[in-house]
């Protein structure tokens, strides 16, 4: 090959990845947005949108099951997904710093109130000196379930823990509880295992447990930061179709659906 042909050669790759770098992150080439989210509630709301909402919205939805909370993130850093459906600010924040991802968050849905749960006593008072209780081992879900057993009494946080509060920032444990850290999907089938333990609303659902029922105690829902919300790719935030989904996804009738379907175990987002 000569000089100018592989100068013209060159030209035309830069092109053409030039033309695929500015494609649209969030569609796929025959015009579907692919989701990926955990299978409760997340997917059951999306397919809720996709059998009821979303032909009229002019939108082809498709909806991918993961059953953990790394892989969604990463599948949409790689452009395999459009956007996802699955996680709380605090969380995406934390996942954006330490992989170094450009992930933005574009529309709340709703809370799942984290709780605790036990096989062995009935309210948190019963548990024992020494009780072992496991906690999610992402930070924000750590930080989060150790501010929950604080606000029920069980320990004291120093001040300004805040949402990355870990085991170290354990002020007062008066019943020298042993915290166990574990991926969050594991945490209902360690219930046979531990004294109690801090569950996701949505493995909790997914387990069937009954958050508004069952937990011996819930996250307050006022002022709380843990909204879930569908993410996108950074600039992909306009795309029409993320647009159309998020409008769906904040209807009165996906509020209703989740209001009457989880009662109370799942709270649409204001």
């Amino acid at each position: 090959m000569n000089i100018r042909r592989l100068v013209g050669a060159a030209a035309l790759a830069l092109s053409l990845a030039a033309c695929g770098a500015s494609q649209s992150a969030t569609s796929e080439a025959d015009g579907t947005l692919k989701v990926g989210a955990t299978p409760v509630p997340h997917a059951e709301i999306l397919t809720y949108v996709k059998e009821n909402l979303a032909e009229e919205a002019g939108l082809d939805l498709e909806i991918v099951e993961f059953t953990d909370y790394v892989q969604p993130n990463v599948q949409v850093s790689e452009g395999k997904l459009g956007a996802n459906f699955f996680q709380h600010k605090p969380y995406l924040d934390d996942f954006n710093s330490s992989k170094g991802t450009d992930l933005a968050f574009v529309t709340p849905v709703h809370l799942e109130p984290l709780g605790v749960y036990s096989k062995k006593v009935t309210e948190l008072g019963g548990l024992s000196e020494g009780a072992t209780v496991a906690v999610p081992n992402d930070a924000t879900n750590l930080g989060r379930a150790l501010k929950l057993l604080a606000d029920n009494g069980l320990v004291t946080l120093k001040d300004g823990a805040g949402t990355a509060a870990t085991e170290r920032d354990v002020e007062g444990n008066p019943k020298n509880l042993k915290f166990e850290p574990l991926e969050a999907a594991q945490l209902p089938r360690a219930l046979d295992d531990v004294d109690a333990a801090v569950i996701n609303g949505n493995y909790a659902l997914e387990a069937g447990l009954k958050p508004a029922s069952e937990a011996l105690a819930l996250e307050k829902t006022e002022d709380n930061p843990y909204v879930n919300g569908l993410v996108v790719p950074a600039g992909q935030e306009q795309d029409p179709d993320v647009v159309t989904l998020g409008k769906l996804l904040q209807d009165q009738k996906v509020k209703d659906f989740i209001a009457q379907k989880y009662e109370g175990s799942v709270i649409p987002a204001e």
